[in-house]
């Protein structure tokens, strides 16, 4: 095995709106900052408008084998944007890589389908969850 590409794919997220003293949601659009080890993604702003906040979006991590040793985890970083304000930190995910890669290498392919993951907050709270799926593909020198 000379390498491997992790796919992420970025499906929604529930029970992560800010609300205002009155309960009601403040129109927001978030947006996630994924990052693996040097590498880092940033992801579409997604709707405000929606009950679910989605953004279905896919993002693939190419690493010689080398890297995928010290690679131990993703982590995603939910961000919102509101009207004359800049971006805020809602919360963050970390998923441990261990299993998947492990998996990966020695099967060649790995797929997790989407599944929920809590976000925890700053004062190391959870609240909501954010929905991904991976994909781990082994490179073999040919």
């Amino acid at each position: 095995m000379t390498g491997g590409t992790l796919e992420v794919l970025l499906v929604d997220a529930e029970g992560i709106r800010h609300t205002n003293l009155l309960g009601k949601p403040i129109p927001t659009s978030y947006y996630v900052i994924i990052e693996c080890g040097t590498r880092d993604y940033r992801s579409k702003e997604s709707s405000s408008e929606d009950d679910k906040i989605s953004w279905n979006e896919k993002f693939t991590f190419e690493f010689p084998l080398s890297d995928w040793k010290n690679l131990t985890h993703l982590k995603f970083r939910i961000m919102d944007t509101e009207l004359f304000r800049d971006a805020g930190f809602v919360g963050e995910t970390i998923v441990h890589l261990g299993g998947i890669i492990t998996e990966g290498k020695d099967r060649g392919f790995i797929e997790l389908k989407p599944a929920p993951y809590n976000v925890v907050l700053e004062d190391d709270t959870y609240k909501g969850e954010i929905k991904i799926g991976f994909r781990f593909i082994t490179n073999y020198k040919r």
